[in-house]
């Protein structure tokens, strides 16, 4: 066959069987554009081998067979991946919000200024002990307990509540 009966005769078995299959994987899909898509990739296929396949008895067959398959691979894909996300945590845990204690904390950090409120982080949520910081910060180490005291005393104030309370928290 010349080229162009060649690309006439694909132009042609495209044309008339190109709905008929997609309405078969439709039906086994339950999705229209899946099932063109699948159609349209074994049509390719079938093009790229359109010398060989022509000669089969029933070209037709062997691009449903073709689609059939693919249909068939994206269902196991489908299947696998959804067995895996159920697998996986229903939901995300639920996570309480701050509390007022909390809020009322942060908003009190943040009326110190800087060096205090930095001070006092490493320290209490840090863990960082008073030398540390110093070196950290660069300053002697009285300097860093006065940090502290100053800004315990503006977190006291802020609180409400004695220093002494703030100290222990």
């Amino acid at each position: 066959m010349p080229a162009d009966d060649v690309s006439a005769d694909f132009d042609a078995v495209y044309a008339a069987q190109f709905a008929d299959l997609t309405v078969q994987l439709y039906a086994y899909f339950g999705d229209r554009q899946e099932a063109q898509d699948v159609v349209q990739e074994a049509f390719c296929r079938a093009l790229r081998r359109w010398s060989k396949v022509s000669r089969y008895d029933d070209p037709v067959a062997w691009v449903r067979r073709v689609a059939w398959n693919l249909a068939v691979s994206r269902w196991r894909r489908s299947r696998t991946a959804l067995s895996f996300l159920r697998r996986q945590r229903p939901q995300e845990p639920v996570v309480d919000g701050p509390t007022t204690v909390r809020i009322e904390l942060v908003q009190a950090l943040a009326a110190l200024p800087p060096v205090q409120r930095r001070a006092v982080v490493l320290h209490y949520l840090g863990d960082m002990s008073v030398a540390e910081i110093a070196e950290r910060e660069g300053v002697a180490v009285g300097t860093v307990k006065s940090w502290l005291h100053r800004g315990r005393t503006g977190l006291a104030a802020q609180l409400h509540q004695p220093s002494e309370e703030v100290r222990r928290a």
